[in-house]
């Protein structure tokens, strides 16, 4: 579990029952978000597989000096349920597009991370009218012909990260149907094209970030992303793999919020 100090108390984000609530998205699937903060609303987008809520730590309590932070869970991830539709990143766009109206907000600004980028791009795509704007990190061009080859499964996940997924198997309302739902996740992520087609229906704009040398969404396919999206910047963070934030949180920091207008209280 992940948490961060602030003013002395430790914030369990993504495990917090004092700001967690749960929505209906149909098909008997219940999604986990939670909000932190007040002001126009953000909408923070994680990661897959590895990827949760709390990887967010270090941008909440910042971000929430301005916004309402809302923080969603996606479906398959800790507290929010898996569902028995295949996953796909309209769903996830849908799912998104059915808590900002659940909540009964007009426009968001969203941040998405890796599987959260895709989704976000999803979003804006397909819902462009709910999108005020967006930075996207890890999640570059991706093409048929460059759909990647994964094959996550709970043995070897357990085998490399054991302590890591035992809170997070815990807390999933169907802890059985784990595996189930990492074999979705990889069917996702090896058949999802996001290219050209999505990037060029994004009317709001965009920042585009990754790091130089990203593993998994390289640096030039998130410069082929910016150069799609009508209303791009971009951002490439040096030194740094998949997870700038975790590398680099400063340097993506001080480039994420002048894209976002945000000025800081001295």
């Amino acid at each position: 579990m992940l948490s961060v100090s602030v003013f002395g108390q430790s914030i369990p984000y993504g495990y917090n029952d004092e700001k967690g609530d749960y929505f209906d998205v149909g098909d008997d699937t219940d999604l986990y978000y939670e909000i932190y903060g007040d002001g126009p609303p953000l909408l923070m987008l994680h990661g897959g597989v590895y990827g949760y809520i709390g990887e967010f730590e270090n941008f909440i309590p910042l971000l929430a000096k301005k916004y309402k932070v809302i923080c969603l869970a996606t479906r398959g991830h800790v507290k929010s349920d898996i569902g028995h539709e295949p996953f796909t990143y309209n769903q996830r766009a849908s799912d998104a597009y059915k808590l900002i109206k659940h909540l009964k907000l007009d426009k968001v600004t969203v941040i998405g991370f890796s599987d959260g980028g895709y989704s976000a791009y999803t979003l804006a795509a397909n819902y462009p009218e709910v999108v005020e704007k967006m930075v996207v990190m890890g999640a570059g061009n991706q093409p048929e012909e460059r759909l990647p080859s994964f094959n996550y499964n709970s043995e070897e996940l357990m085998a490399s990260a054991g302590d890591y997924f035992k809170k997070r198997l815990e807390n999933m309302p169907e802890p059985k149907r784990w595996n189930e739902s990492l074999q979705m996740l990889s069917k996702l992520y090896n058949t999802s094209v996001v290219s050209k087609e999505v990037f060029q229906k994004i009317t709001c704009p965009v920042m585009v970030m990754a790091g130089d040398q990203d593993e998994y969404s390289s640096a030039s396919s998130c410069v082929e992303a910016f150069e799609f999206i009508p209303k791009a910047n971009l951002s490439i963070i040096p030194g740094c793999g998949h997870v700038i934030f975790y590398c680099n949180f400063p340097a993506v920091w001080e480039s994420m919020k002048g894209f976002l207008g945000f000025i800081e209280e001295k």
